[in-house]
């Protein structure tokens, strides 16, 4: 570790358990104990390797943003983009000891899964795309408890007065929105010799309240995000949907680089716009690529850039699919 951690040195013992496992892991593709003890030809045993995992005081946290950073050193990397997304990682529906398992839905299959999400901040750059930080989310139970009970009532015809009134959030259950802030706090304290061009994120961070803060703590960049067609917008003085607005501009093609790699042609349409839920102006975009029916609908905080830069930089998104 650093010379500014120094107090949280690894021990010799500690640098060798962590340096075997990860040649095994390496090796192996898996995290499976029992796999490293047949690696080891005898030398360690399933239950002093998990010990030490589970019980040695190796500082993780610190341990990970020394390794980003001696990465970004090695390629001489000093600016790039930030990503947020959540990945679905399913596991057995009898699944019990393992941390922040819970029910959620299965987008293939439309019913319900056991599993965990975690949620990831990727960092892109012109010459690698790594992982610099992730966490797990969990629902708080009493507010699906609550969201439960307010539907079936909803059903019923009760009114929204009679309704058992929406529980205070739990600290210990923050949100998705909340989980990806705090991972851009973090990269921003541990590294702040980066220079963050944008941060880029899929519809569910497309708020007011995310998108503000996330420009804010990563100070006062760019955010690109996505907005639902049917938001609301205002010009002269007349609100309509954000897809309504597009009908009137078919927009112009333009040869756009996806993902940094293959060009492609899309249409695109954009506009200063009042967005309504954000109470302020943003950038908004119809963007429609070539063999798609619909626009998907974009918005950036940042009303200085080009229309075509903001689509290009939005493409970069893409990468944490390939990265999951």
């Amino acid at each position: 570790i650093a010379s500014e951690s120094h107090h949280l040195r690894l021990s010799t013992r500690q640098a060798f358990w962590l340096s075997f496992c990860v040649t095994a892991i390496l090796l192996s593709n898996r995290v499976c104990w029992a796999r490293f003890e047949r690696m080891s030809v005898g030398k360690m045993t399933v239950a002093a390797l998990s010990w030490m995992f589970r019980s040695s005081k190796i500082p993780w946290e610190i341990l990970l943003a020394h390794s980003i950073r001696m990465v970004l050193r090695q390629f001489g990397i000093s600016e790039g983009q930030l990503v947020i997304d959540d990945s679905d990682n399913k596991r057995s529906k009898r699944t019990s000891g393992v941390a922040h398992v819970h029910k959620m839905k299965d987008k293939s299959s439309g019913g319900y899964v056991m599993g965990q999400q975690i949620v990831f901040l990727l960092l892109v750059t012109s010459k690698i795309t790594i992982p610099v930080g992730f966490a797990f989310y969990q629902p708080d139970p009493a507010w699906k408890l609550w969201q439960k009970e307010d539907k079936l009532l909803k059903k019923a015809g009760v009114t929204k007065i009679n309704r058992p009134v929406k529980p205070p959030r739990n600290e210990l259950y923050p949100t998705m929105q909340m989980i990806a802030l705090n991972l851009l706090a973090q990269f921003v304290h541990n590294h702040p010799m980066i220079r963050i061009r944008c941060v880029l994120a899929d519809a569910l961070y497309g708020t007011q309240a995310f998108m503000h803060t996330a420009s804010k703590i990563c100070g006062g960049v760019q955010v690109i995000s996505q907005i639902r067609r049917n938001q609301l917008i205002t010009t002269k003085n007349r609100s309509q949907s954000v897809q309504a607005y597009f009908t009137s501009y078919p927009g112009v093609q333009f040869d756009l680089r996806i993902r940094g790699g293959n060009t492609k042609t899309i249409t695109l349409a954009g506009a200063r716009l009042h967005v309504d839920a954000h109470g302020t102006k943003l950038f908004v975009l119809a963007v429609r690529y070539e063999g798609e029916k619909e626009n998907r609908y974009i918005v950036a905080t940042d009303l200085t850039w080009r229309m075509t830069d903001i689509a290009q930089a939005y493409t970069l998104r893409w990468l944490v699919e390939v990265f999951f």
